[in-house]
């Protein structure tokens, strides 16, 4: 592989590329779906191809195809130099590139147990056991369960003399219970809404999960929650479970700090950003309870690898300490235009995608509360667990989350369940709330497999370390 790579390199080179990489990436999936007691779809794939990026007069060219031998190589580097030489007569500023330190190595992330060798019949068998579990309560009218499972085997050499490779297995799996009632639909989930957990290492974390189980509660609840009385509106106090504070941490705190949005590089699909660099080591964007980190180094993290699509290696940078705004999500050319360097956050979804900036791990850093401590040192409030909706605005700012459920809280206890529940805040006014995190015992990360950003939309596998914390005094419900 290394001869053909540098095949493509030398191509682009002769062509009148100042700059040059190219990525060879091969793909494995797998997806299983059954439903309402019956295997719904099981979907394999693999897919395997390269691209060429590269750098002509000052401007970006990249081209691609899934055809890997030395002669297509050439032919490709050769195109995307053309199409580079072409952009360069619209181009308003030269690209220029942070400096990186070149690699060479090989690395691949733990796996202990394969999931593409674990029989079929196991993984079916595992959830139908946990589909039935969910329609042991009768007014359970839709269940699911699900595993996935991905591989990518990635390449990577450029002309400063990078050379790397690396292996990436991911697994997840999870379900959800639908109830319905007289028209009424609740919906309850686990580990995770929207199609569970997951995590970069094999099989052995679905069967950390314990879906059974965790089946059999959502159910119950989704059947509970038909009956409860409806989340009122109004203002209070609010603990958010670490799987709801996970996406909270995604959609306000990951997307505003990815460095393309705050240029308006890129902005076609999640927008820009109110984080506009004269914020930099200046802006109160929480308290100082609130420390974020983005960390590519966490293991198990969907969002973690040893170099990002740049050859930058992975790394631990902070975004917000003790509230303060610190630092953005970076790429070689972004960083170079406020001075610093690359955070290592470039990763392309495929073969035939060029790089853009993407979350890595966006963590929330734990505190020194445990999440009984926060409820009983609540007087009035709400536990909101598991998204069900969300919207925010084009810069980060205004949002609105509906969770599956909440339980209310008086004086120090949780009381009764509540359907329907949702709020709203302005980012930094809602994380600037946040007086309580929970410590480092129930602290974990949450794998989101589908952050879309680009257009055309790249699907992009992040991770997101949270555990439950409190924001006072927040808008829920709807308002009049």
């Amino acid at each position: 592989m290394e001869d053909l790579t540098q095949r493509a390199l030398d191509r682009a080179r002769q062509a009148g590329a100042s700059y040059a990489d190219v990525r060879v990436v091969r793909r494995t999936t797998e997806e299983i779906l059954v439903k309402n007691g019956h295997v719904e779809a099981v979907e394999a794939g693999e897919s395997t191809g390269f691209g060429v990026r590269v750098v002509v007069d000052g401007a970006w060219g990249f081209a691609s195809s899934r055809q890997v031998d030395a002669d297509e190589m050439e032919r490709v580097a050769e195109l995307a130099t053309r199409i580079a030489r072409a952009s360069a007569l619209v181009q308003r500023e030269e690209v220029d590139l942070a400096p990186v330190e070149p690699a060479r190595g090989r690395f691949e992330m733990p796996c202990r147990k394969d999931p593409f060798e674990v029989p079929l019949e196991e993984k079916i068998s595992l959830l139908l056991d946990a589909d039935a579990a969910l329609r042991r309560e009768p007014r359970v009218t839709v269940s699911e369960a699900r595993m996935a499972f991905f591989r990518e085997e990635k390449t990577f050499a450029s002309t400063e003399g990078a050379y790397l490779e690396q292996v990436k297995t991911e697994s997840g799996a999870g379900v959800a219970a639908t109830a319905t009632e007289s028209g009424e639909v609740q919906v309850r989930s686990y580990p995770a809404a929207f199609g569970g957990d997951f995590a970069a290492a094999g099989y052995e974390f679905i069967e950390s999960l314990d879906l059974e189980q965790g089946a059999e509660t959502a159910g119950q609840e989704a059947a509970a929650l038909l009956d409860a009385p409806q989340c009122p509106s109004g203002v209070t106090d609010l603990i958010l479970e670490g799987q709801q504070l996970a996406l909270q941490i995604h959609e306000s705190c990951g997307h505003p700090v990815e460095l393309d949005h705050v240029f308006g590089t890129e902005a076609s699909y999640a927008g820009t950003s109110f984080l506009t660099t004269d914020k930099l080591d200046t802006f109160q964007y929480g308290s100082d309870a609130v420390t974020l980190v983005a960390d590519a180094t966490v293991e198990g993290g969907l969002g973690s690898f040893a170099y990002d699509d740049e050859g930058v290696p992975a790394q631990r940078m902070p975004l917000v300490e003790q509230g303060i705004f610190r630092g953005y999500l970076s790429s070689r050319e972004t960083a170079a235009r406020i001075g610093r360097k690359s955070s290592g956050a470039m990763r392309a979804d495929g073969w035939n995608r060029i790089p853009l900036i993407r979350m890595t791990n966006i963590n929330l850093e734990p505190g020194d509360w445990s999440l009984d401590e926060m409820i009983q040192d609540t007087q009035e409030g709400l536990l909101l667990s598991a998204t069900r909706s969300w919207s925010i605005d084009d810069k980060r700012l205004n949002f609105q989350f509906g969770t599956e459920a909440a339980w209310e809280i008086r004086n120090g206890r949780l009381g009764r369940l509540l359907k329907n529940p949702t709020y709203t805040g302005i980012t930094y006014q809602f994380w600037r709330a946040c007086d309580a995190v929970a410590r480092r015992e129930e602290w974990r990360v949450w794998g989101i497999p589908n952050c879309g950003k680009g257009e055309p939309c790249q699907v992009a596998h992040v991770g997101h370390g949270a555990s439950a914390a409190r924001f006072r005094g927040v808008r829920i419900g709807v308002m009049r």
